[in-house]
Protein backbone atom coordinates (compact mmCIF):
# COMPACT_ATOMS: atom_id res chain seq x y z
CA UNK A 1 0.00 0.00 0.00
CA UNK A 2 2.91 2.07 1.26
CA UNK A 3 5.15 1.25 -2.52
CA UNK A 4 1.67 2.17 -4.80
CA UNK A 5 1.43 5.69 -2.32
CA UNK A 6 4.87 6.42 -3.21
CA UNK A 7 4.95 5.99 -6.83
CA UNK A 8 1.51 8.23 -7.51
CA UNK A 9 3.43 10.45 -5.42
CA UNK A 10 6.73 11.15 -7.31
CA UNK A 11 4.43 10.63 -10.48
CA UNK A 12 2.73 13.84 -9.20
CA UNK A 13 5.40 15.39 -8.43
CA UNK A 14 6.90 14.82 -11.94
CA UNK A 15 3.75 15.99 -13.57
CA UNK A 16 4.31 19.37 -11.83
CA UNK A 17 7.30 19.83 -12.79
CA UNK A 18 7.21 18.68 -16.27
CA UNK A 19 4.61 21.16 -16.65
CA UNK A 20 6.45 23.98 -15.20
CA UNK A 21 9.31 23.08 -17.90
CA UNK A 22 7.29 23.41 -20.73
CA UNK A 23 5.51 26.54 -19.49
CA UNK A 24 9.05 28.04 -19.08
CA UNK A 25 10.76 27.05 -22.60
CA UNK A 26 8.08 25.85 -24.51
CA UNK A 27 4.98 27.05 -24.73
CA UNK A 28 6.16 30.58 -25.84
CA UNK A 29 7.83 29.27 -29.48
CA UNK A 30 4.71 27.22 -30.01
CA UNK A 31 2.56 29.52 -29.56
CA UNK A 32 3.57 31.44 -32.71
CA UNK A 33 5.12 28.59 -34.64
CA UNK A 34 1.10 27.35 -35.09
CA UNK A 35 -0.97 30.46 -34.14
CA UNK A 36 -3.77 28.94 -35.71
CA UNK A 37 -4.57 27.06 -32.42
CA UNK A 38 -5.77 29.89 -31.01
CA UNK A 39 -9.39 30.45 -31.81
CA UNK A 40 -11.32 33.82 -30.52
CA UNK A 41 -12.64 32.69 -27.37
CA UNK A 42 -9.33 31.08 -25.90
CA UNK A 43 -7.28 33.11 -23.47
CA UNK A 44 -3.88 33.38 -24.36
CA UNK A 45 -1.59 34.34 -20.84
CA UNK A 46 0.13 37.60 -21.93
CA UNK A 47 3.28 36.32 -21.34
CA UNK A 48 3.16 34.31 -24.95
CA UNK A 49 2.11 37.55 -26.33
CA UNK A 50 4.61 39.53 -28.67
CA UNK A 51 4.04 43.15 -29.13
CA UNK A 52 5.47 45.22 -32.02
CA UNK A 53 7.41 48.33 -31.47
CA UNK A 54 5.75 51.47 -32.41
CA UNK A 55 6.28 52.22 -36.16
CA UNK A 56 9.09 54.71 -35.75
CA UNK A 57 10.75 52.68 -33.37
CA UNK A 58 11.10 49.50 -36.36
CA UNK A 59 13.82 48.99 -38.81
CA UNK A 60 11.61 48.87 -41.49
CA UNK A 61 7.78 49.82 -41.45
CA UNK A 62 6.21 47.93 -44.55
CA UNK A 63 2.42 49.37 -43.53
CA UNK A 64 1.61 52.52 -45.50
CA UNK A 65 -0.20 55.03 -43.14
CA UNK A 66 -4.43 54.38 -42.77
CA UNK A 67 -5.89 57.52 -45.28
CA UNK A 68 -7.94 59.76 -43.32
CA UNK A 69 -10.91 58.18 -45.89
CA UNK A 70 -10.78 54.63 -44.04
CA UNK A 71 -11.16 56.44 -40.75
CA UNK A 72 -14.68 58.33 -41.90
CA UNK A 73 -15.24 55.33 -43.43
CA UNK A 74 -15.58 53.43 -40.30
CA UNK A 75 -17.38 56.37 -38.19
CA UNK A 76 -19.88 56.11 -40.65
CA UNK A 77 -20.34 52.71 -40.62
CA UNK A 78 -19.73 50.85 -37.13
CA UNK A 79 -22.95 51.93 -35.76
CA UNK A 80 -24.51 50.85 -38.01
CA UNK A 81 -23.87 47.17 -37.56
CA UNK A 82 -25.40 45.07 -35.25
CA UNK A 83 -24.80 41.46 -33.86
CA UNK A 84 -27.28 38.86 -34.44
CA UNK A 85 -28.27 35.67 -32.79
CA UNK A 86 -30.26 32.69 -33.80
CA UNK A 87 -31.84 30.12 -31.17
CA UNK A 88 -33.86 27.19 -32.55
CA UNK A 89 -34.81 23.54 -31.10
CA UNK A 90 -36.61 25.42 -28.25
CA UNK A 91 -40.48 24.94 -28.73
CA UNK A 92 -41.15 21.66 -26.66
CA UNK A 93 -44.12 20.99 -29.21
CA UNK A 94 -41.32 20.11 -31.74
CA UNK A 95 -40.16 17.11 -29.30
CA UNK A 96 -41.95 13.93 -28.09
CA UNK A 97 -41.74 12.57 -24.90
CA UNK A 98 -38.66 10.39 -25.30
CA UNK A 99 -36.66 13.16 -26.29
CA UNK A 100 -37.24 14.26 -22.77
CA UNK A 101 -36.66 10.93 -21.26
CA UNK A 102 -33.37 10.74 -22.32
CA UNK A 103 -32.03 14.12 -22.22
CA UNK A 104 -31.94 15.02 -25.77
CA UNK A 105 -35.21 17.53 -25.40
CA UNK A 106 -32.70 20.26 -24.03
CA UNK A 107 -29.25 19.12 -25.67
CA UNK A 108 -30.70 20.13 -29.48
CA UNK A 109 -31.20 24.09 -28.49
CA UNK A 110 -28.64 25.82 -30.57
CA UNK A 111 -27.36 29.03 -30.73
CA UNK A 112 -25.84 31.09 -34.18
CA UNK A 113 -24.73 34.14 -34.60
CA UNK A 114 -23.78 36.59 -37.36
CA UNK A 115 -23.95 40.40 -38.07
CA UNK A 116 -26.54 42.89 -39.53
CA UNK A 117 -26.68 46.39 -41.06
CA UNK A 118 -29.56 49.23 -39.58
CA UNK A 119 -31.39 49.48 -42.42
CA UNK A 120 -33.54 52.08 -41.45
CA UNK A 121 -34.14 54.21 -38.22
CA UNK A 122 -37.25 52.82 -36.94
CA UNK A 123 -35.43 49.18 -37.14
CA UNK A 124 -35.23 47.09 -40.20
CA UNK A 125 -32.15 45.79 -40.34
CA UNK A 126 -30.31 43.62 -43.43
CA UNK A 127 -29.03 40.64 -42.97
CA UNK A 128 -27.75 37.02 -44.45
CA UNK A 129 -30.88 34.25 -44.73
CA UNK A 130 -28.41 31.84 -43.89
CA UNK A 131 -27.79 33.94 -40.38
CA UNK A 132 -31.26 33.72 -39.36
CA UNK A 133 -32.45 29.99 -41.34
CA UNK A 134 -34.78 27.72 -39.01
CA UNK A 135 -34.36 30.47 -35.96
CA UNK A 136 -37.20 30.15 -33.61
CA UNK A 137 -36.28 33.34 -31.99
CA UNK A 138 -33.87 35.96 -32.89
CA UNK A 139 -32.08 38.55 -30.98
CA UNK A 140 -29.76 42.06 -31.84
CA UNK A 141 -27.64 43.34 -30.14
CA UNK A 142 -26.82 47.25 -30.89
CA UNK A 143 -24.37 49.28 -28.32
CA UNK A 144 -25.29 46.81 -25.57
CA UNK A 145 -28.76 46.63 -25.86
CA UNK A 146 -30.18 43.43 -26.63
CA UNK A 147 -33.90 43.52 -28.51
CA UNK A 148 -36.29 40.58 -29.53
CA UNK A 149 -36.37 40.65 -33.54
CA UNK A 150 -39.19 39.36 -36.02
CA UNK A 151 -38.52 38.05 -39.02
CA UNK A 152 -40.35 40.21 -42.06
CA UNK A 153 -39.15 37.88 -44.17
CA UNK A 154 -36.17 35.98 -46.29
CA UNK A 155 -35.27 35.56 -49.54
CA UNK A 156 -32.67 32.22 -50.33
CA UNK A 157 -32.54 32.94 -53.63
CA UNK A 158 -29.80 35.87 -52.92
CA UNK A 159 -29.23 35.15 -49.20
CA UNK A 160 -31.10 38.34 -47.98
CA UNK A 161 -33.47 38.93 -44.63
CA UNK A 162 -34.82 41.53 -43.28
CA UNK A 163 -35.09 41.70 -39.57
CA UNK A 164 -37.65 44.57 -37.56
CA UNK A 165 -36.96 45.50 -33.60
CA UNK A 166 -38.65 47.84 -31.86
CA UNK A 167 -36.52 51.20 -31.62
CA UNK A 168 -36.18 54.30 -32.73
CA UNK A 169 -33.28 57.21 -34.06
CA UNK A 170 -31.12 53.92 -34.73
CA UNK A 171 -28.21 55.05 -36.89
CA UNK A 172 -29.28 53.71 -40.14
CA UNK A 173 -26.67 53.23 -42.61
CA UNK A 174 -25.73 55.51 -45.55
CA UNK A 175 -26.58 53.63 -48.56
CA UNK A 176 -24.33 53.66 -51.79
CA UNK A 177 -24.29 51.92 -55.31
CA UNK A 178 -22.73 48.91 -56.40
CA UNK A 179 -23.07 49.48 -59.77
CA UNK A 180 -21.17 52.49 -59.57
CA UNK A 181 -18.32 50.33 -57.58
CA UNK A 182 -15.51 49.92 -59.76
CA UNK A 183 -12.84 46.92 -59.42
CA UNK A 184 -9.79 48.59 -57.42
CA UNK A 185 -11.63 50.89 -55.59
CA UNK A 186 -10.89 50.47 -51.21
CA UNK A 187 -13.65 48.63 -49.53
CA UNK A 188 -14.02 47.78 -46.20
CA UNK A 189 -15.60 45.09 -44.28
CA UNK A 190 -17.80 46.02 -41.26
CA UNK A 191 -19.15 43.19 -38.79
CA UNK A 192 -19.39 42.50 -35.35
CA UNK A 193 -18.60 38.76 -34.80
CA UNK A 194 -18.45 37.23 -31.36
CA UNK A 195 -21.03 40.27 -30.03
CA UNK A 196 -17.44 42.07 -30.11
CA UNK A 197 -17.80 45.89 -30.80
CA UNK A 198 -17.57 46.18 -34.63
CA UNK A 199 -14.95 45.15 -36.47
CA UNK A 200 -12.92 46.80 -39.61
CA UNK A 201 -10.64 45.28 -42.26
CA UNK A 202 -9.74 46.97 -45.50
CA UNK A 203 -9.10 46.21 -49.45
CA UNK A 204 -10.12 46.34 -52.49
CA UNK A 205 -12.86 44.90 -54.91
CA UNK A 206 -11.02 42.67 -56.77
CA UNK A 207 -13.91 41.31 -59.18
CA UNK A 208 -17.43 41.99 -59.86
CA UNK A 209 -20.70 39.57 -61.22
CA UNK A 210 -18.88 36.82 -59.59
CA UNK A 211 -20.60 33.25 -59.69
CA UNK A 212 -19.58 30.87 -56.95
CA UNK A 213 -22.44 28.52 -56.62
CA UNK A 214 -23.30 28.24 -53.67
CA UNK A 215 -27.15 29.82 -53.59
CA UNK A 216 -30.45 27.82 -52.33
CA UNK A 217 -33.70 28.78 -53.58
CA UNK A 218 -35.96 28.33 -56.53
CA UNK A 219 -33.88 31.01 -58.66
CA UNK A 220 -30.23 31.55 -57.30
CA UNK A 221 -29.46 35.10 -58.01
CA UNK A 222 -25.66 35.53 -57.63
CA UNK A 223 -23.42 38.48 -58.96
CA UNK A 224 -21.16 38.60 -56.02
CA UNK A 225 -18.42 41.84 -55.01
CA UNK A 226 -14.94 39.95 -54.91
CA UNK A 227 -12.97 41.59 -52.49
CA UNK A 228 -9.62 41.16 -50.21
CA UNK A 229 -10.78 42.46 -47.40
CA UNK A 230 -10.90 39.82 -44.81
CA UNK A 231 -14.36 38.64 -43.36
CA UNK A 232 -14.12 36.35 -41.01
CA UNK A 233 -17.16 33.51 -39.21
CA UNK A 234 -19.52 35.92 -37.74
CA UNK A 235 -19.26 38.54 -40.24
CA UNK A 236 -21.54 37.26 -42.41
CA UNK A 237 -24.59 39.76 -42.86
CA UNK A 238 -22.61 42.59 -42.20
CA UNK A 239 -21.54 45.63 -44.26
CA UNK A 240 -19.29 46.19 -47.08
CA UNK A 241 -18.70 50.20 -47.57
CA UNK A 242 -16.91 52.06 -49.75
CA UNK A 243 -14.42 55.14 -48.61
CA UNK A 244 -17.42 57.55 -47.78
CA UNK A 245 -18.89 54.83 -45.33
CA UNK A 246 -21.73 53.86 -47.87
CA UNK A 247 -23.08 50.45 -48.25
CA UNK A 248 -22.51 48.80 -50.93
CA UNK A 249 -22.52 45.25 -50.23
CA UNK A 250 -23.53 42.64 -47.79
CA UNK A 251 -20.88 40.32 -46.85
CA UNK A 252 -22.29 36.72 -47.34
CA UNK A 253 -19.38 34.14 -47.86
CA UNK A 254 -15.68 33.39 -48.13
CA UNK A 255 -13.59 30.74 -50.14
CA UNK A 256 -12.03 28.14 -47.85
CA UNK A 257 -10.60 25.24 -47.45
CA UNK A 258 -10.09 26.06 -43.80
CA UNK A 259 -13.25 27.57 -42.79
CA UNK A 260 -11.39 31.08 -42.18
CA UNK A 261 -10.17 33.69 -44.50
CA UNK A 262 -7.90 32.82 -46.84
CA UNK A 263 -8.17 35.93 -49.54
CA UNK A 264 -11.39 35.61 -50.96
CA UNK A 265 -14.79 37.44 -49.78
CA UNK A 266 -17.98 37.84 -51.27
CA UNK A 267 -20.25 40.98 -50.92
CA UNK A 268 -24.44 41.03 -52.60
CA UNK A 269 -24.32 43.85 -53.88
CA UNK A 270 -26.25 46.80 -52.16
CA UNK A 271 -28.19 47.97 -54.82
CA UNK A 272 -30.02 44.08 -55.04
CA UNK A 273 -30.20 43.70 -51.41
CA UNK A 274 -31.99 46.99 -51.13
CA UNK A 275 -34.46 46.20 -53.70
CA UNK A 276 -35.23 43.11 -52.11
CA UNK A 277 -35.11 44.05 -48.51
CA UNK A 278 -37.70 47.34 -49.82
CA UNK A 279 -40.10 44.19 -51.22
CA UNK A 280 -39.87 42.37 -48.13
CA UNK A 281 -40.43 45.55 -46.34
CA UNK A 282 -43.29 46.23 -48.53
CA UNK A 283 -45.09 42.85 -50.11
CA UNK A 284 -44.10 40.01 -47.88
CA UNK A 285 -42.38 39.00 -51.25
CA UNK A 286 -39.70 39.40 -53.47
CA UNK A 287 -40.86 41.28 -56.49
CA UNK A 288 -38.96 38.61 -58.89
CA UNK A 289 -39.28 39.49 -62.77
CA UNK A 290 -38.94 37.20 -65.08
CA UNK A 291 -38.34 36.86 -69.06
CA UNK A 292 -40.12 33.29 -69.35
CA UNK A 293 -36.56 31.52 -69.97
CA UNK A 294 -34.06 29.81 -68.50
CA UNK A 295 -30.21 30.52 -69.34
CA UNK A 296 -26.55 29.04 -68.97
CA UNK A 297 -23.55 30.15 -69.67
CA UNK A 298 -21.40 29.83 -73.01
CA UNK A 299 -18.22 27.67 -71.93
CA UNK A 300 -15.50 27.15 -74.88
CA UNK A 301 -16.87 23.95 -75.52
CA UNK A 302 -20.46 25.36 -76.53
CA UNK A 303 -19.38 28.80 -78.62
CA UNK A 304 -17.25 26.07 -80.51
CA UNK A 305 -20.00 23.96 -81.52
CA UNK A 306 -22.49 26.68 -81.86
CA UNK A 307 -19.90 28.79 -83.86
CA UNK A 308 -20.19 31.53 -81.70
CA UNK A 309 -17.41 34.64 -81.97
CA UNK A 310 -16.96 35.79 -78.30
CA UNK A 311 -17.47 33.79 -74.89
CA UNK A 312 -19.22 36.57 -73.72
CA UNK A 313 -23.45 36.55 -73.26
CA UNK A 314 -26.26 34.33 -72.31
CA UNK A 315 -27.82 30.99 -74.38
CA UNK A 316 -31.57 30.34 -74.18
CA UNK A 317 -31.69 26.65 -72.84
CA UNK A 318 -35.60 26.37 -72.12
CA UNK A 319 -38.46 29.00 -73.07
CA UNK A 320 -41.52 28.77 -70.53
CA UNK A 321 -44.99 28.14 -72.09
CA UNK A 322 -46.94 31.43 -72.39
CA UNK A 323 -44.38 33.87 -71.05
CA UNK A 324 -42.98 37.16 -72.32
CA UNK A 325 -40.11 35.46 -74.22
CA UNK A 326 -42.46 32.98 -76.11
CA UNK A 327 -45.01 35.53 -76.68
CA UNK A 328 -41.93 37.87 -78.45
CA UNK A 329 -40.95 34.48 -80.67
CA UNK A 330 -37.47 33.74 -78.89
CA UNK A 331 -36.12 30.79 -78.89
CA UNK A 332 -33.79 27.78 -77.53
CA UNK A 333 -30.22 28.46 -78.40
CA UNK A 334 -30.86 32.35 -78.85
CA UNK A 335 -27.48 34.26 -77.54
CA UNK A 336 -29.00 37.12 -75.25
CA UNK A 337 -25.93 39.60 -75.61
CA UNK A 338 -28.00 42.53 -74.26
CA UNK A 339 -30.63 43.69 -71.70
CA UNK A 340 -31.75 47.74 -72.42
CA UNK A 341 -28.31 48.50 -73.55
CA UNK A 342 -26.66 46.89 -70.98
CA UNK A 343 -24.15 44.53 -72.13
CA UNK A 344 -24.28 40.86 -70.86
CA UNK A 345 -20.73 39.25 -70.10
CA UNK A 346 -22.71 36.05 -68.28
CA UNK A 347 -25.07 34.56 -66.35
CA UNK A 348 -24.20 37.12 -63.03
CA UNK A 349 -24.42 40.13 -65.38
CA UNK A 350 -27.84 38.44 -66.86
CA UNK A 351 -29.04 37.73 -63.63
CA UNK A 352 -28.30 41.06 -62.05
CA UNK A 353 -29.77 43.34 -65.10
CA UNK A 354 -33.15 41.65 -64.27
CA UNK A 355 -32.92 41.95 -60.76
CA UNK A 356 -33.77 45.61 -60.52
CA UNK A 357 -37.06 45.51 -62.87
CA UNK A 358 -40.82 44.64 -61.36
CA UNK A 359 -43.48 42.57 -63.03
CA UNK A 360 -44.73 44.75 -65.32
CA UNK A 361 -42.13 46.42 -66.81
CA UNK A 362 -41.03 46.24 -70.55
CA UNK A 363 -37.08 45.81 -71.62
CA UNK A 364 -35.38 45.06 -74.49
CA UNK A 365 -33.67 42.60 -75.09
CA UNK A 366 -31.43 42.00 -77.94
CA UNK A 367 -29.80 38.61 -79.06
CA UNK A 368 -28.26 36.73 -81.85
CA UNK A 369 -29.83 33.79 -83.50
CA UNK A 370 -27.93 31.99 -86.44
CA UNK A 371 -25.16 35.03 -86.44
CA UNK A 372 -27.62 37.68 -86.79
CA UNK A 373 -28.81 40.37 -84.16
CA UNK A 374 -32.11 40.97 -83.08
CA UNK A 375 -34.11 43.58 -80.74
CA UNK A 376 -37.36 42.38 -79.22
CA UNK A 377 -39.83 43.40 -76.26
CA UNK A 378 -40.67 42.02 -73.57
CA UNK A 379 -43.28 42.69 -70.82
CA UNK A 380 -41.58 40.98 -67.91
CA UNK A 381 -44.15 38.48 -65.50
CA UNK A 382 -44.30 37.69 -62.06
CA UNK A 383 -44.09 34.54 -60.50
CA UNK A 384 -47.74 33.56 -61.31
CA UNK A 385 -47.58 34.37 -64.41
CA UNK A 386 -49.12 37.69 -64.01
CA UNK A 387 -47.76 41.21 -64.46
CA UNK A 388 -48.59 42.86 -60.96
CA UNK A 389 -47.07 42.52 -57.70
CA UNK A 390 -47.69 39.63 -55.84
CA UNK A 391 -47.99 38.74 -52.10
CA UNK A 392 -47.39 35.19 -52.65
CA UNK A 393 -49.17 33.58 -49.66
CA UNK A 394 -46.95 30.98 -47.00
CA UNK A 395 -47.50 29.36 -43.60
CA UNK A 396 -44.85 29.44 -41.23
CA UNK A 397 -45.78 26.43 -38.83
CA UNK A 398 -42.90 25.36 -35.58
CA UNK A 399 -45.22 22.51 -34.86
CA UNK A 400 -44.88 21.14 -38.57
CA UNK A 401 -40.90 21.92 -38.57
CA UNK A 402 -41.54 23.99 -42.31
CA UNK A 403 -42.53 26.43 -43.89
CA UNK A 404 -45.85 26.21 -46.58
CA UNK A 405 -46.18 28.49 -49.61
CA UNK A 406 -47.71 27.97 -52.98
CA UNK A 407 -45.65 27.05 -55.75
CA UNK A 408 -45.23 29.66 -59.14
CA UNK A 409 -45.84 29.57 -62.92
CA UNK A 410 -42.18 27.76 -63.19
CA UNK A 411 -42.94 24.85 -61.31
CA UNK A 412 -46.69 24.72 -62.28
CA UNK A 413 -44.79 24.77 -65.81
CA UNK A 414 -41.84 22.05 -64.83
CA UNK A 415 -44.01 19.72 -63.39
CA UNK A 416 -47.34 20.25 -65.81
CA UNK A 417 -49.65 20.63 -62.30
CA UNK A 418 -52.16 23.81 -62.07
CA UNK A 419 -51.53 23.94 -58.43
CA UNK A 420 -49.62 22.96 -55.24
CA UNK A 421 -48.30 23.63 -51.54
CA UNK A 422 -44.61 23.47 -51.40
CA UNK A 423 -42.42 22.23 -48.32
CA UNK A 424 -39.50 24.34 -47.85
CA UNK A 425 -37.20 25.32 -44.64
CA UNK A 426 -37.75 22.25 -43.13
CA UNK A 427 -36.29 22.07 -39.65
CA UNK A 428 -37.41 18.68 -36.57
CA UNK A 429 -41.18 18.60 -36.56
CA UNK A 430 -44.39 17.24 -37.47
CA UNK A 431 -43.59 16.69 -41.30
CA UNK A 432 -40.18 15.86 -41.14
CA UNK A 433 -41.69 13.00 -38.82
CA UNK A 434 -43.58 11.77 -41.22
CA UNK A 435 -41.06 11.89 -44.00
CA UNK A 436 -41.30 14.69 -46.09
CA UNK A 437 -38.39 16.75 -47.08
CA UNK A 438 -37.32 20.18 -48.30
CA UNK A 439 -39.25 20.74 -51.93
CA UNK A 440 -41.74 18.15 -51.78
CA UNK A 441 -44.84 20.01 -53.17
CA UNK A 442 -48.59 18.70 -51.96
CA UNK A 443 -51.36 18.65 -54.09
CA UNK A 444 -53.86 16.94 -52.60
CA UNK A 445 -55.07 16.37 -49.09
CA UNK A 446 -57.80 13.59 -48.10
CA UNK A 447 -59.24 13.96 -51.98
CA UNK A 448 -59.39 17.99 -51.82
CA UNK A 449 -56.86 20.00 -53.52
CA UNK A 450 -53.93 21.58 -51.75
CA UNK A 451 -54.13 25.56 -53.01
CA UNK A 452 -54.02 27.58 -49.58
CA UNK A 453 -50.62 27.08 -47.48
CA UNK A 454 -52.29 28.62 -44.52
CA UNK A 455 -54.98 26.37 -44.73
CA UNK A 456 -53.56 23.34 -45.95
CA UNK A 457 -50.99 24.32 -42.27
CA UNK A 458 -53.94 24.66 -39.84
CA UNK A 459 -55.78 21.26 -41.60
CA UNK A 460 -52.42 19.62 -40.58
CA UNK A 461 -51.79 20.61 -37.18
CA UNK A 462 -55.12 19.98 -36.16
CA UNK A 463 -56.06 16.67 -37.54
CA UNK A 464 -56.68 13.07 -36.29
CA UNK A 465 -57.52 9.51 -38.01
CA UNK A 466 -56.75 8.49 -41.23
CA UNK A 467 -54.64 11.26 -43.36
CA UNK A 468 -53.60 10.85 -47.28
CA UNK A 469 -51.56 13.04 -48.91
CA UNK A 470 -50.69 13.08 -52.82
CA UNK A 471 -48.17 14.85 -54.57
CA UNK A 472 -44.65 15.39 -55.98
CA UNK A 473 -40.71 14.54 -54.96
CA UNK A 474 -38.17 16.96 -55.78
CA UNK A 475 -37.55 14.95 -58.93
CA UNK A 476 -40.76 15.12 -60.39
CA UNK A 477 -41.97 11.52 -59.15
CA UNK A 478 -45.44 11.07 -57.89
CA UNK A 479 -46.70 9.99 -54.31
CA UNK A 480 -49.02 9.11 -52.32
CA UNK A 481 -49.23 8.36 -49.09
CA UNK A 482 -51.51 7.24 -46.19
CA UNK A 483 -50.74 7.66 -42.32
CA UNK A 484 -53.27 6.72 -39.13
CA UNK A 485 -52.45 10.14 -37.39
CA UNK A 486 -53.51 11.02 -33.74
Amino acid sequence: MLKNLGLVLVAFVGGIIGSWVFQQYLSEELSFKNPERFSISEEIPMSQVRHLAPAEETSQNIMSPVPDSFVKASENSTNSVVFIKNFSGTDSRRYSIFDYFFGQGMAQQTVSTGSGVIFSEDGYIITNNHVIEKAETIEVIHKKRTYKASLIGSDANTDIAVLKIEADNLPAIEIGSSRELNIGEWVLAVGNPFNLTSTVTAGIVSAKERQINIMGGEFPLESFIQTDAPINPGNSGGALVNVNGELVGINTAILSRTGSYTGYGFAVPVDIATKIANDLIRYGEVQKAIPGIEIKEISPDLSEEMNLQSLDGVIVSHVIRNGAAEKSGMKVNDVIVKIDGTEITGKGSFEEALSYYYPGDKINVSYKREGKLNTVQLTLQNLLGGTGVIKRSFYASALLGAKLETINAIEMDRYGIPYGVKISSMTRGYLNDLGFGNGFIITDINDQPAKDPEKVGKFLEEFSGQLRVEGLTPAGRSFAQSYSVR
